[in-house]
């Protein structure tokens, strides 16, 4: 009984533990030692004892990780995600009972760590599609893009990164749980050699030289009054807000123009395609810069439900090209189960759904000091964590990132430099220079290696001009990105069905 509870409470602080690995701490370093520490936790638990340790480190990290949750809608949808995020860990943590006490890994020590790794990826690739299209907010690789290890992203994405750290993690654990044994061998060489896979990236080679030339992008910021979700109701205040941040960068580079300036999600919600003051806007930031404007909309056309939606304007003031979220966030841009939502959260009647656009998240924009179009993937906010969205782009010819988003509604919390954290990930995976450009901040300009090249304050009307490459080379990890998610999903599965199967057919004697 006492050394379940020590178990739990040790879970629970190793799951708080993992959130310090990201924004706004950013102590990535811990992360292996919270994956140690659930390994010990879970040594000797039965199935459902796991579940709990799992699920309880789980709701620990995902509470403070998702606070902007609720600074956003409140502490009771806050709290109802973080435990049902949790869950995977749960998921997790049985997995790994059942794989440990089936006895397939008898006589193979060393195979233990590698398949509590492939075990968590393969949760944290089910979290990402499943329910309501997934939330793979948290994945563990993201807090890693200031190490060495980040670098795996170019050869394998997200899936791989994240494979990578808790395998160190679990080769902690193994080194510890080795130790107690006296399996001295072990115990010794475990910690080397999971520093040695956190160093591994630095083999791996990123390029962030230009390919199809250069481009000059000024990235506007307009800012938005920090009202939270009454934000919203400032359209006219916030597109006025992106003008005259667009005229001051206009008047800095009057004598060498830009060749495109992008405005974040939400900048026009007002859509300028049915609203003349909206229009008069757009029309009066083109002219001033003489520079292509690409900017977030919300198209309500359709009888029921509306688009989120970019729109790219070319120098002289015509639309040329549209793109429109393909995957709306479930319980904040649409609510599923609805009637029984509105019982936890009766804001949510307050919210129209919005509906999923189709085709792959990119624009052509026409560039006059290159003489031809150029294609940029255009990911809208939450869409930068799904490894589908850019990856599709970047296959279909972007050679460009540009990530708009409106962070407006979660104040001053972690939520954008999280957010950040994606995009730069993004920018090895694809290996395309990024643009994250918010209504509110954190907005940044990423090259293919990671590196924020510049980035703003929250809370200010800033912009920033920066020449970024383009570029075409296709990289590993999107050449064979399915495989890969396909890959880190499946194994496991087969992997933990085998210890079922096992455990089974030694109970029933098979």
């Amino acid at each position: 009984m006492l050394t379940g509870l020590r178990n739990l409470l040790l879970a629970i602080a190793a799951g708080a533990g993992l959130n310090l690995a990201f924004p706004d701490m950013s102590w990535w370093y811990l992360a292996p030692v919270s994956v140690a520490v659930l390994w010990w936790t879970l040594e000797r638990a039965t199935a459902w004892g796991a579940l709990a340790f799992g699920w309880a480190y789980g709701t620990a990290f995902m509470l403070p990780h998702l606070w902007w949750a609720d600074y956003a809608v409140g502490p009771i949808p806050w709290i109802a995600l973080s435990v049902a995020e949790g869950l995977a860990w749960g998921l997790l943590g049985i997995g790994w009972a059942h794989v440990r006490r089936s006895g397939m890994l008898e006589g193979h020590r060393w195979a233990a760590a590698p398949t509590f790794a492939l075990i968590w990826v393969g949760v944290e690739q089910l979290r990402g599609m499943v329910p309501f299209g997934g939330f793979p907010w948290g994945r563990i690789g993201y807090a890693f893009v200031d190490a060495p290890v980040a670098r795996l992203a170019w050869l394998g994405g997200v899936p791989l990164v994240s494979f990578a750290v808790v395998l160190s993690g679990a080769l902690l654990g193994l080194a510890w749980e080795s130790a107690r044994t006296r399996h001295v061998v072990t115990a010794a060489s475990a910690p080397v050699l999971a520093l040695v896979i956190l160093a591994v990236g630095y083999l791996v080679p990123l390029d962030s030289q230009a390919q199809s030339g250069t481009m000059s992008v000024g990235a506007v910021q307009g800012n938005v009054p920090d009202r939270g979700l009454d934000s919203f109701s400032q359209a006219r205040e916030v597109t006025q807000n992106h003008l005259a941040e667009t005229l001051r960068l206009a008047e800095e580079t009057d004598g060498d123009p830009v060749d495109l300036v992008v405005w974040p999600e939400n900048a026009a919600d007002i859509d300028p395609r049915v609203d003349a003051e909206t229009m008069a806007a757009v029309q009066e930031a083109i002219t001033a810069t003489r520079a292509p404007l690409l900017l977030g909309t919300v198209d309500y056309t359709p009888v029921e439900g509306r688009y989120n939606t970019m729109l790219a304007f070319d120098a002289d003031g015509g639309l040329v090209d549209t793109y429109s979220k393909q995957r709306p966030a479930p319980f904040a841009e649409y609510i599923p189960l609805r009637s029984i939502a509105r019982q936890v959260a009766p804001i949510v009647d307050q919210v129209t759904d919005m509906l999923a656009g189709v085709g792959v998240a990119t624009v052509e924009v026409p560039v006059e000091a290159l003489d031809r179009s150029v294609r940029i993937a255009t990911p809208i906010c939450f869409e930068v964590a799904y490894d589908s969205i850019v990856r599709e782009a970047v296959a279909a010819g972007a050679e460009l990132l540009v990530v708009p988003t409106n962070n407006a509604t979660f104040g001053r919390t972690a939520e954008s430099t999280q957010q950040l954290q994606m995009t730069r990930m993004r920018a090895i995976e694809s290996g395309r220079w990024a643009v994250q450009i918010s209504t509110v901040g954190v907005s940044a300009v990423v090259d293919p290696s990671g590196h924020v090249v510049e980035s703003t304050e929250l809370f200010e009307a800033e912009h920033m001009i920066a020449r970024v490459g383009l570029r075409t080379e296709v990289t590993p990890a999107v050449h064979a990105g399915w495989f890969i998610g396909w890959a880190f999903l499946l194994l496991p599965v087969v992997v933990v069905g085998l210890a079922v199967r096992a455990r089974l057919a030694r109970r029933y004697d098979w």
